[in-house]
Order: structure tokens, then C-alpha cells, then sequence
């Protein structure tokens, strides 16, 4: 027995054009609501950490490099991690805030 033919609309009857697309419809509103929305929550989320840095934060780089902000730019920051040692990192490197976690211990 064939199902795809069983299947088929009877010749002279039309599919319904809403029903051919509301699949796929509600596979792009399921794309956008566990995909594309919370990428766009955590990016915001990342562009607010980065505005809200001021000097004197204690930071960790991508690299895992910790360092407290001695000088902010536009594109970058001036990080002292060590006494006499300091570095020059994007503002895109930056990752988390320790000032809240060193300050609890």
C-alpha cells in the first residue's frame, strides 16, 4: 500500500495554503524564542558589564588574566596585574567582575 498517495488531497479539492506554512511558521517562532532571544539578553547583558566598568575594578580577561582597572578608553583598558606590571587589554577581553567576589572572602 502507498501512504504518500493516501495522503494527497482529492483531485479538484485545494490544500490550504495556512496550513501548508504553519509549520514552518512555528519552527521560526521556536527558533527565535530558545535561540536568537536569550543571544540577544546575554549580549545586552555583556554591553552593560562593559559600560559599567570604573577604575579601581577588579576584572578577569578571556585569558584568564586577573587585573584591577587603572585607565579606561574607549576601546581599551590599562590592567595593573602585578606590582610593577601592567597591560594594555580590549574592553571586548573582559569578562567577568571579581571587585564583589574578592570582597566577600
Amino acid at each position: 500500500m502507498n501512504y504518500l498517495l493516501m495522503g494527497q488531497p482529492a483531485p479538484g479539492a485545494e490544500a490550504n495554503p495556512i496550513m501548508t506554512f504553519l509549520p514552518l511558521v512555528l519552527i521560526i517562532v521556536v527558533f527565535y524564542f530558545f535561540m536568537i532571544r536569550p543571544q540577544m539578553k546575554k549580549q545586552k547583558e555583556v554591553t552593560a558589564f562593559r559600560n559599567s566598568l570604573a577604575k579601581g575594578d577588579k576584572v578577569v580577561t578571556t585569558g584568564g588574566i586577573y587585573g584591577k582597572i587603572l585607565e579606561l578608553k574607549d576601546n581599551y583598558v590599562l590592567l595593573q596585574i602585578d606590582e610593577n606590571v601592567k597591560i594594555r587589554v580590549d574592553k571586548a577581553a573582559l569578562v567577568r567582575d571579581m571587585s564583589d567576589v574578592q570582597a566577600q572572602k
